[in-house]
């Protein structure tokens, strides 16, 4: 492929290993709505999806805008608490940043995470003036695996999609970067290397203390000696 001009990150589960956190709170809500949903579920299928998609998968029908605001309000207060003690960055992020930003490669982030998780983590981490554009779910109709979020962010950075390389730690990430016509790494933090290579993930990375030899070579035009 050819040298990407940007790289678009997820956030959860790309950035900092937190899905778990999200899971427990999914979980809870599920069993306070009647649901027998289980984290792996939250985690494995449903991972990048908008919060009223997965409150109608719930539910059984899509909810109302005021309840589905009302309802992903809470859960994400209940999540903020359980991870905001804990925020860390994957080993080997931020020198890789930096790596990227010194190689010319421009950054964006591509989540369905609300705003104010996006502030905790990127805040907590020092990161808010380090991307570009930082895409929500705010501003597109549909999350993942619908193409639309990392679309926007590659808009957003005036790069065709085609040169630019997602990071994703989900199945629904893979498929939508994919879609949106970028070549994917998957990030091994939630998702099966089965799952992630099904999904049309290229290379498959733990975190970014040691990238694949030749994803190395795709970013800054050698393997690391």
């Amino acid at each position: 492929m050819q040298r990407p001009l940007a790289a678009i990150f997820d956030l959860d589960g790309t950035l900092v290993d937190n899905m778990a956190f999200h899971g427990e709170a999914w979980v809870a809500m599920a069993r306070r709505l009647g649901s027998r949903a289980t984290r792996r579920q939250f985690e494995q299928e449903w991972a990048g999806k908008k919060s009223a998609e997965i409150f109608a998968i719930l539910l059984g029908h899509d909810a109302a805008p005021e309840e589905a605001n009302r309802l992903a309000e809470e859960k994400e207060v209940a999540y903020r608490a359980l991870y905001a003690p804990r925020v860390a960055a994957l080993p080997g992020l931020l020198a890789f940043l930096g790596r990227l930003e010194e190689a010319g490669v421009r950054l964006a982030v591509a989540t369905a995470a609300p705003r104010a998780n996006r502030e905790l983590v990127l805040g907590r981490l020092g990161l808010e003036r380090r991307f570009e554009r930082v895409v929500g779910p705010e501003e597109v109709s549909r999350g993942k695996p619908a193409p639309d979020l990392f679309l926007a962010a590659a808009q957003g950075l005036g790069v065709e999609p085609t040169r630019c390389l997602a990071f994703e730690d989900a199945a629904n990430g893979v498929v939508a970067a994919r879609a949106a016509g970028m070549e994917a790494a998957g990030v091994l933090t939630t998702s099966s290397p089965e799952a992630l290579r099904a999904a049309g993930a290229r290379w498959l990375l733990y975190d970014y203390a040691a990238l694949p030899a030749d994803l190395e070579a795709v970013l800054f035009g050698a393997a690391p000696g």
